[in-house]
């Protein structure tokens, strides 16, 4: 009877059937290569880095047209006056009423010289005056044509280092972006796998759930017939009513993950989101040394080391500069005439030069110039020194992180292997609990182990992906492909 009973209960228990109340709603599957490329498009953190790496390059573009020719033209339309003035005269000092109207534009073309920081323009201009009192006088005065420039003579020249710096700064922020996308890339892995955990999660309660509903139902059947105490009925019975706790729990911890996702994602749907577990990408053992090289190469932090050195520099040469003599070089020479007729404002212009030197010499600053110089020198130093720290920093976290990587493809091999040999070994158990080999405390033990090893493969896969993208953020290198990360940055909005 016991032998007939078993052989029944197998094929209850094997046949899995269940409530359809785990029947699931029609979803959209996504893998983790289609997720990640959806957070490159319209998460709010590659939003951020596209606006970031937009206003750098319009700073670089600003920088640009500060070295072009610029033309501008000033005008007053008009500009009115009266007022009581003092005169002088031979005869005295004399006050005296007066109501004017005056009218300019003067049109100028002007260019910075970055080699020397001065600047060279051409203007030409027209001004009326209407002096209204018994009877309006007008009066004109024009300068057709001045050619002038204006030149520091030893003083700091913030062109001859923006020069250095600028694009320096814009290619920075170049490869900057191509380290936010990668860190995009890691928020979605961290996110695709925080889902999928609950999703495994959510099955294998699911899974218990049966196994344990079946299980009762088998025991009751067992306990009736006396072949198994009231005690293992109640272990069996508060097994199934954990699995219910559990499978509500991992529900709800999915919907929250759910969520999680498609907020970071901007999904607007409202179909439920399954998820398809990846398997690890095929890539080379890392060499730390090529790693290391194309990071000093790629990375925005390698060229942020030499573009402070450099302005740490700029500020040692800005101080001296400032503590010493300068000179300001003036010069215009240009033509004018003055006139009450309009018809004869441009007619036998007459020469005007003008030639202006001042200088600058510090006397007695009570050492406020030797302080500032002092200052940045010490300033580049301590520069120098942050440099040379975050560089051998910089090398040390490419060197590990090469080496966790390389051992973590160790570990998800093991990490696989054992969720099969957990799953076969849950399997086994089972079978000879059902033909009553072995107890219920054995049974629980296999299904905690299998459950385990199913969730360590998940985070071990999980692990290996997260390196895999960090290890790209890190060098800008694409080591499956054996080439070195590039964009088309064209492809950004207002972005030439």
């Amino acid at each position: 009877m016991n032998r007939i009973y078993s052989v029944i209960a197998l094929i209850v228990f094997l046949s899995g059937t269940i409530p359809d109340v785990f029947a699931q709603e029609k979803s959209r599957v996504f893998t983790l290569p289609e997720v990640i490329e959806i957070a490159k498009r319209q998460s709010p953190d590659a939003l951020a880095a596209m606006h970031r790496f937009r206003s750098s390059y319009w700073q670089y573009r600003n920088y640009k047209a500060g070295l072009m020719p610029m033309l501008t033209l000033d005008a007053t339309l008009p500009s009115l006056s009266k007022s009581i003035d003092k005169i002088s005269t031979t005869e005295g000092d004399f006050f005296i009423e007066r109501n004017l109207a005056s009218y300019s534009s003067t049109m100028s073309l002007s260019k910075n010289i970055g080699l020397t920081g001065g600047q060279v323009f051409l203007n030409s201009g027209l001004q009326r005056l209407d002096l209204f009192g018994d009877s309006t006088v007008t009066s004109y005065l024009s300068s057709p044509l001045n050619i002038g420039i204006r030149q520091p003579i030893f003083s700091y020249n913030a062109y001859k280092w923006l020069r250095k710096t600028e694009p320096m700064r814009y290619n920075e922020a170049e490869r900057r972006y191509l380290e936010d996308v990668e860190k995009v890339a890691i928020t979605a892995a961290d996110y695709f796998f925080s889902l999928l955990d609950a999703q495994i999660r959510l099955k294998i309660q699911q899974t218990n759930l049966a196994n344990n509903d079946t299980l009762y139902q088998i025991a009751k059947g067992r306990y009736n017939i006396g072949t198994i105490a009231e005690n293992e009925l109640l272990q069996i019975e508060l097994s199934l009513l954990n699995s219910r706790s559990a499978h509500e729990r991992a529900n709800l911890d999915v919907e929250m993950k759910t969520f999680d996702l498609r907020s970071y994602l901007r999904l607007t749907d409202n179909e439920s989101i399954e998820l398809y577990a990846p398997v690890a990408p095929e890539t080379p053992v890392l060499e730390s040394q090529l790693a290391i090289s194309e990071a000093r190469q790629n990375r925005s932090d390698a060229l942020a080391f030499d573009r402070r050195l450099i302005e740490a520099e700029s500020s040692v040469n800005k101080a001296r500069a400032e503590s010493r003599f300068n000179a300001n070089l003036f010069a215009v020479y240009g033509l004018t005439q003055t006139t009450n007729d309009l018809k004869q404002v441009y007619q036998n212009p007459q020469e005007q030069q003008r030639l202006e030197v001042g200088i600058q010499i510090p006397i007695l600053d009570w050492g406020l110039g030797k302080g500032k110089i002092k200052l940045a020198e010490s300033d580049r130093e301590l520069q120098k020194t942050a440099v040379q720290q975050e560089m051998i920093d910089f090398d040390q976290e490419v060197f590990l992180k090469v080496m966790q990587f390389n051992m973590q493809r160790n570990q998800l091999i093991i990490a696989a292997k054992s969720d099969t040999v957990a799953e076969k070994r849950y399997e086994v158990t089972k079978q000879r609990y059902l033909i009553g080999k072995v107890g219920i405390t054995d049974l629980n033990i296999a299904q905690a182990e299998k459950d385990n090893a199913r969730q360590d493969y998940i985070a071990a896969l999980h692990t290996y992906w997260r390196s895999f993208y960090e290890i790209r953020k890190l060098t800008l290198y694409d080591f499956i492909a054996g080439k070195r990360m590039t964009f088309d940055f064209s492809s950004i909005p207002d972005v030439e």
